[in-house]
Order: C-alpha cells, then structure tokens, then sequence
C-alpha cells in the first residue's frame, strides 16, 4: 500500500464530489469510484462525516466517538487506502465534521456519554456535554433523558445483571448504574443515577440538543480540553496528509464560532480548504474575519435560482394562491405565520432552552428596580420576542453590529409598548440586554437559541406551509422572494469577495433536488397554465385536507411527475413517504409528536387520485422541456460561475430526489452515461476548470450581454485569468418557455470578443457577432473557449 502523504501537502481544492457514506457504500465502495470521478473532472472527494458513530446510521452525524474513523465504513485503515487511491488518481479528500453534538440514543455505543451517566457530575466527561445540572432544570438537578413513553412507562424500567455490568433496562435502551444500592428494586435504583428517565412529551430536558433532536446532545468544543479531544483525528489527517479540507456542519450552534474557527484554522494549517455550514439568509453577508473559505453554497443555491425566474410571474402565482388559501404567500402573511410558529416552538419543543437560558439572564444582570428582578415568565416573554424579530440564525457576528443594533432598538420598543399592559415589560427586556453585554452565559446561549427558532420555525414548519412557488422554499432561501432581476452583482461579488467558497445546487438537506426545483421554476413563467390545473384539481381534495396542504404537494407531485405519464409503484412509495414528512413538519392538520391519521390519509388519497386521474401528464408534458432547459441552466452558471462546485451523488444525471432520506438514496453508478446531456455538460465543465483553473480559482468575472429582441433570454458570463483577458465564457437560455412563445431568438446576437471560441460541448467555433439560434442550436447552454 502506498503510504500517506507527506506532512503539509494540501492539494488545490478545484471541484468536489459528495459521497454520502455508510454501512451500504464504505471507503472500499467509495475507492472502487475514483476511477470514474478523476475522469469526470472533480478533483477531491468530498465525504459525509467518517467518524464512529451510531451503528447502521446513515449519514453519520450521530457520532458516537470523535477519536476513531467509524469501523462500519473500513476504520481508520479504510480511510488511508481511500486517500492512497483517490492521491494515485491525483484527487484528494475533504471531510465532513460536527463539532456541534455528539449522538446518544444508543448510550452504549458511546463511551463519554455512558461514563456520564455512570458518574454524573463526577465524572471526567461531564463538562465534555453541554448539561444543565441545576435544580430548577426539571429533573431534580440530574440528567433528564426524554426516552420513556409516558409516566406510567416507568414501570417497565429493569435491572439486567447478565452482562459484564449491571444496567437498567428500558425496552431495547440500555443505561448505567453508577450507584447500586444492591437488590432487585429497579425503582430504588433508578433514582439513585445521576440521571433520570422521563417521559419523551414531558418537556424535560437537561442538556443542550442539536435543535430539538433528543438523539443528538450539544458538545462544548469552546473548552480547549474538549476541542483537543474531539479533533485529536481531524488534526491527524492533515498532519499524515489524509485530507485536503474539511466541511464544518452548523457552527452557528456552537457558544462562540468565530473562536472555533480560528482554533481549527491553526490545527489544520494555513493551506487547508475551510466551508462552513452557515445558512445566510437572503442580503446577510457572511463575517468577513472567519478564517474560512466561505459557506457550503446555500447562498448560491439560492442565487443561481434567482437567477432563472421570472418575477412577472410572481402577482400570477400569487393570485393562485390566495384563491385557495386565503393568502398570497407574500412577505406580510409569511411573517405573520413566522412570528405564530416561533412562539409555539419557542414556549413547546425549545421550551427548556427557553428557560436555562432566562435563568442565566437573570444570573448576570442587576435588578433595576429595589422590588427585585421582573418575573422569569417576563425574561422569557423578552427572549422570544427579540429571537422572533431576529432575522439570522444569529446576530453576533460583527459583521452584523449595526444591525443587530437597529433590531435590539426596535425590541426596546416594543417592550416598552407593552409595559402599560404588562409592567415590567422593559426591565425585563433591559436585564436580558444587560446579560448579553456581559459576554458570559447568556451572550453564548442567546444566539443557539435564536439559530436552533429560526431553523425550526422557517425551513422545518414555515416552508411546508406555503406553497406560491416550492422551488424557493430551500436552506437560505425565502418563500416570498423571487430575486433581484440581475443577477451579474451577487455572481461579481462572489467572485471578488469569496472565490474559493462552495457553491451547489443540491445537498443531503435539501427540501428538493436541482432539477425538480428547475421544474418547478419554469411556472414562474406560466401562472396561467397553472392555474387552471390548480383550480380543477384542487376541488376534488379530501375535506380534510386543508389548502395550503394540498397546494403544495400537488406541486411537488407536478416537480417529479414523469414526462410520459407512467407513474410506477416506486415514484408512488417515495411520493407517499415524501408526504407524510412534508404534512408532520409542516404541523398543520398533524405533527410528528401527535400524528393525525385521519388527516395523513386525506393527504394520501389526494395523492393517489392525482396519479389515477393522470392530473399532471399534459402540463408536464409541455413544461418538461423547459425545466430541463434551466436544469442544465443552472448547472452551468455553477460550474463555470465564481467559487467550488460541489455535484452532489448522481446529479450529473438527471435527479428527481426530493427531501432527506430520499435524496440519500443509493446511486445508480451503471447509470453513468457519456450521451447524457446533463453529464456530457458536467464533464465538459469540471474538465475546463482543471485545465485552465487560473480562469476560474480567483480568476475575473465579468457579464457577457446579447443584442436584439430576445436579449433578456441571455445569461452569460466571462471568466479568464486575473492577469489577462476573458478565455471562457459560460451562455445559458434562461425563460426559455417565454421565449418559444415569443417566437424564438430570432435575430439576437452575441458577440463574445476577438478571436475564435469553441464549444466544449458541440465543437462548434465561433466569432465576432454570432446568432444565438445558431450557437443553441443543439442545446440550451454553451461553455466556450477561446483557443
């Protein structure tokens, strides 16, 4: 076996490929595709998380034990061998982290959390965890795990003696007795732990979650002792030469990110490629100072998307909407909704957040009146209503100071304006301002909490009740907006302020993959072929199922209907599947806490009469065309746009993956096609940026513009070298339905500079001023070079 690199060899990361990894696809399986992927034309890797966590899990952000590369993908072996192959073929890896939490439904299977358990307080782990070991946290001060189905369940708590050390038995979970106050009385031990089992609807939780994902505990990597240890083997890999980069999941959630990221800057060395999960909501910018490269490409996502809408259809789709719900999907009804969802997430599943974090205000502030501090139910009041005006997952970036003080000034207000009715209102809101300032526990905890509310009221309720245009409703994204009408500033922006961040169209969190989304897209252009089909399918809805519901999975079902018709049992189980998520998250009629099966089967049999009654096959029929065109659109623009591109598993082909787990679906890898267009497209693209990466990495950005009637229905762009002149250019259709109906390109010209261009995809040339109907003859997009 060839062995690892030298210390300090980072390659270049030009273009990445994910792989989502598990027990069904290894570093062996993954090895066993390098071949294909060098000759695609990315140049590294780019794999879910690789350490040790829950067994069988498949996507592995449950880890269980931050030292160890996961044995069930091949170990720490199987991850060199992968390395080995991937540098032979002269790619590289970048790796997937979590320092957020750490997985603990299967106690067992992880030796920190089980130690904990075992000792409490005591224990040498117990500051590893972010735990609330307070009294007044629910549990009398101990570890409250929410596992038991209701009070009475307690009952069926056991001792087991029959392994090599005694546990309490619940069902299949498993836990620790420190204490064994001896005998067979489960009762009498279970309360002798440091921790004790509660009702999973109880509302008792004693240590910081991932969101509100009981299965996944919070880890405080802001304590350097807790940093070394989770990232002892991250820094091995750059130390041996394992890795090139890292992808690092939320770090909103962590106490201070800025700190953290400066940390695993200097573990990594200066040279490593750095992304950061951070969702940037639409006109945030991203903190200048972080020692990253950017994001993983939500913005761009977003951007790329804009870029291929038509905001005129936006009053049409607008008037479908409200029709049916009463709403036009707009910014006024969207916030209202948002501020509602807020509130009862805030007071229901983030409830104990809610009240650790009011009891560490009160901690670290000084009363302002000699009565003594407002009522805690006041503290509260104050956090939710700052956190639901909070528009970021979290304000404390310096980036954003001026506007965290404009919204910190307008909750003063407001506080004030309750005060008549009730007092106290602005000392509550004055004492919550104070302990933020004092940079301690509050000013940590404050922004977890507004990034675990946002991400939990926008994109896991909010954008499955809505249903104006679905394709918006992504990570980043936002319902009601349609976009600037130029898209050349973000894309030039991107270019000179981030050009080495990731961009992407799909990921293993996304609600819908690129091309459904592109699909879904092309009825911004048609809100009056939309309608029609709306109005009469939307009238044989089951009673029980409300508008909104309905609205938006008979648009999702138009995102994957087949082009001909033929809707098979397969497409009909992911469907259905799809649903029951969408209908529990959006928490309208049902929820996954208090599931409805009267409602989840009226979601069902709307469903199965729109795949008997054929509802969509005519619309689909003619629409398809074009939602392939912006397919191919939108790939373009980001593979040739400013940033990395990442091709998430199998979209070099054509994808109709909805959200999680259906978008982490095994890969066909003997569908691989070289006639595919999407592909013949993808390789092209990844190939030229490995050739001529002076054009791309850092290279120059600038609009390429037509001449003529149709000139609008150009997007196009030139990137070249810093140093010299444009030698690609990158030309995509955009509205391309608008334009057949307009009668075509016609005599729209473009004229691309001196010299000849050739069309990596056709191998057609070019020069001077060319008719568009010429150069997108064989397809919608063209990728050209000047020679």
């Amino acid at each position: 076996m060839i062995g690892p690199m030298s210390s300090g060899v980072v390659r270049p990361v030009g273009a990445t490929y994910r792989l989502q990894l598990g027990p069904s696809f290894t570093f062996d399986d993954a090895a066993r595709r390098v071949p294909y992927l060098a000759d695609l034309g990315v140049t590294h890797l780019y794999l879910s998380p690789v350490l040790e966590a829950v067994r069988g899990s498949t996507h592995g952000y449950d880890v269980t034990d931050p030292t160890t590369v996961r044995a069930e993908l091949g170990g720490r072996r199987g991850l060199e061998r992968l390395a080995d192959t991937a540098h032979v073929d002269g790619l590289g890896l970048v790796i997937d982290i979590v320092p957020n939490h750490l997985g603990v439904r299967r106690p067992e299977q992880n030796p920190w959390w089980w130690d904990v358990l075992r000792s409490g307080r005591k224990s040498a782990y117990a500051h590893y965890f972010d735990i609330d070991w307070d009294p007044r946290n629910g549990a009398g001060g101990k570890l409250a795990l929410p596992v038991l189905g209701s009070e009475a369940d307690a009952a069926a708590i056991a001792v087991d003696r029959t392994g090599p050390e005694p546990v309490l038995r619940y069902h299949d979970h498993v836990f620790p007795i420190g204490r064994d106050v001896g005998g067979g009385d489960a009762e009498r031990i279970h309360f002798a732990q440091p921790y004790r089992l509660v009702p999973w609807d109880s509302g008792v939780r004693a240590y910081r979650r991932f969101f509100t994902v009981d299965d996944l505990a919070a880890v405080r990597v802001e304590d350097p002792e807790v940093f070394a240890a989770t990232h002892s083997e991250i820094g091995s890999w750059f130390a041996d030469g394992i890795a090139d980069g890292l992808r690092v999941d939320h770090p909103d959630g962590l106490a201070d990110p800025v700190d953290y990221l400066r940390r695993l800057r200097e573990l990594t060395g200066p040279d490593a490629w750095i992304v950061v999960e951070k969702i940037l909501e639409p006109r945030e910018p991203l903190e200048p100072t972080l020692p990253v490269a950017g994001t993983t490409g939500y913005d761009a996502l977003r951007e790329l998307g804009h870029a291929l809408l038509d905001p005129a259809g936006e009053a049409g789709l607008g008037a479908v909407h409200e029709r049916w719900t009463g709403d036009d999907g707009g910014d006024a009804a969207l916030q209202a909704a948002r501020i509602d969802i807020a509130d009862g997430f805030a007071r229901g599943d983030l409830a104990p957040e809610l009240r650790r974090l009011a009891r560490a205000a009160l901690r670290e502030s000084t009363p302002k009146s000699l009565a003594g501090p407002p009522p805690q139910a006041l503290i509260e009041a104050a956090i939710v209503r700052w956190a639901q005006d909070t528009p970021f997952y979290r304000d404390d970036y310096p980036v954003l100071a001026e506007t965290a003080a404009r919204l910190r000034a307008d909750v003063r207000t407001h506080a004030q304006e309750c005060e008549r009715d009730e007092p106290g209102s602005a000392d509550a809101f004055d004492l919550l301002a104070e302990a933020r300032d004092q940079g301690a526990e509050t000013a940590a905890r404050f922004p977890q909490f507004t990034g675990a509310l946002t991400a939990k009221t926008v994109e896991d309720t909010l954008f499955y009740r809505t249903a104006r245009l679905t394709s918006l409703q992504e990570v980043g994204g936002a319902p009601s907006d349609f976009g600037p009408s130029d898209p050349h500033p973000a894309l030039a922006r991107r270019a000179a302020e981030w050009p080495a961040a990731m961009t992407t169209l799909s990921t293993h969190d996304t609600k819908r993959g690129e091309d459904v989304r592109a699909r879904i897209g092309v009825l911004s252009q048609c809100p009056s072929d939309w309608s029609p089909v709306v109005d009469r399918w939307m009238l044989l809805r089951p009673s029980l199922l409300d508008p909104v519901t309905g609205l938006f999975l008979l648009q999702t079902a138009f995102g994957v209907w087949p082009e001909d018709g033929s809707i098979t049992d397969e497409l009909r189980t992911r469907l259905h599947g799809y649903a029951e998520k969408a209908m529990r998250e959006g928490r309208i009629g049902t929820s996954w806490t208090s599931p409805d099966g009267a409602f989840e089967a009226a979601g069902h049999a709307f469903l199965d009469a729109l795949f008997d009654g054929a509802a969509l096959t005519d619309l689909v029929a003619e629409l398809a065309p074009h939602g392939r065109s912006d397919a191919l659109a939108q790939k373009l623009l980001q593979l040739a746009g400013p940033g990395v591109p990442d091709v998430y598993q199998g979209t070099e082909r054509w994808d109709d993956s909805l959200v999680d787990p259906d978008n982490r679906r095994p890969v066909d890898w003997g569908a691989a096609d070289d006639g595919h267009p999407k592909q013949r497209l993808v390789r092209a693209a990844l190939r030229l940026r490995r050739e001529r990466a002076g054009s791309f990495f850092g290279g120059s950005y600038a609009p390429v513009l037509a001449t003529g009637p149709a000139a609008e229905h150009l997007l196009g762009f030139h990137r070249g070298p810093s140093d010299g002149p444009p030698d690609v250019a990158a030309l995509v259709t955009r509205r391309s339905l608008r334009l057949d109906r307009a009668g075509g390109w016609r005599d729209t010209r473009v004229d691309l500079g001196d010299g000849e261009w050739t069309d990596r995809l056709t191998g057609h040339v070019v020069a001077g001023p060319t008719p568009l109907a010429e150069l997108f003859l064989e397809h919608p997009v063209a990728l050209l070079v000047r020679e």
